[in-house]
């Protein structure tokens, strides 16, 4: 049966305490900590030898949603009733937000070690220690805002200038792609617009989300249940467009051996992005 991932705004109180509860029974099983994993052994940047799915390449896109989909069938063993929620980060973009509620996300992180002591992935009693990270860190870290050099969320208009794009990636098919949807909403430019949509946000949470162990943060699924959404959108704005590329970059072009081509597999699993392109059979969003 499909179901439904629902704007964290629009969830209720019962919603919201289910979808923490079966977080943090991940947390305590030891599940959650194996999908930290994941993501920092397959950070891998453009500087970097060998094979990119995660970030800084194509694969962005379909490489999240099938690590998304994993989070969200494991926090459905736990309660059939959870989903993923989104976090629309163009709307709910200060930190009075309710998202980050003492029942929900908690609050940013305190000023000097940027530990977050309230809402339940506190360190508090214990059940939000942190045994994968980038950092000597123990605790759950964030810095809203990054005051002492401040950025804000993205707004509606720079999101739309990645959706208004309407070639799916392009040549050298990395963090130097100067147009490209996927490349504009990952989110890596230049100069003052540096840090774009998807890297912004990131870099606006601060703390954990900064670094490949950002999944330390329960933010990241919400973030990325967005950022899913986003595509699907872009799908339905462009139908005629396809994801590239399409076939493997030969020898001797940019992304050779280190880029996943349309019908290629993607690590760690053994499906193909072609195969992550619809969603329609398993979830749906309410918008």
């Amino acid at each position: 049966m499909v179901y439904t991932r629902k704007n964290q705004r629009d969830l209720t109180r019962t919603e919201r305490r289910k979808f923490v509860a079966a977080v943090l029974e991940l947390k305590r099983r030891g599940r959650y900590d194996e999908f930290v994993r994941r993501h920092i052994d397959h950070y891998v940047a453009d500087g970097d030898d060998g094979l990119r799915v995660a970030h800084m390449a194509p694969t962005f896109f379909p490489w999240h949603r099938r690590f998304l989909l994993d989070f969200e069938q494991a926090l459905r063993a736990v309660d059939s009733s959870v989903s993923v929620p989104y976090w629309d980060w163009t709307r709910d973009n200060t930190p009075a937000a309710s998202l980050f509620g003492e029942d929900f996300m908690g609050g940013n992180g305190r000023r000097g070690d940027l530990q977050v002591t309230t809402g339940p992935f506190a360190l508090r009693g214990g059940q939000w220690p942190i045994k994968h990270s980038m950092t000597e860190d123990r605790f759950l870290t964030r810095d809203f805002g990054r005051p002492r050099d401040p950025i804000e969320l993205p707004t509606k208009a720079e999101l739309e200038r990645a959706m208004s794009d309407p070639v799916y990636d392009t040549e050298p098919w990395d963090s130097t792609s100067r147009s490209g949807f996927r490349n504009l909403l990952e989110g890596w430019g230049s100069g003052r617009g540096r840090w774009l949509n998807h890297n912004r946000v990131h870099r606006w949470v601060g703390g954990m989300m900064l670094s490949g162990g950002s999944v330390n943060d329960p933010l990241f699924w919400l973030h990325h249940s967005f950022v899913d959404l986003l595509w699907t959108r872009w799908q339905r704005r462009h139908p005629r467009s396809g994801f590239l590329p399409a076939t493997a970059p030969g020898l001797g072009s940019p992304g050779y051996g280190q880029v996943v081509a349309r019908d290629e597999k993607m690590p760690p699993w053994n499906i193909t992005p072609a195969s992550m392109l619809d969603h329609s059979r398993i979830y749906r969003y309410a918008e």
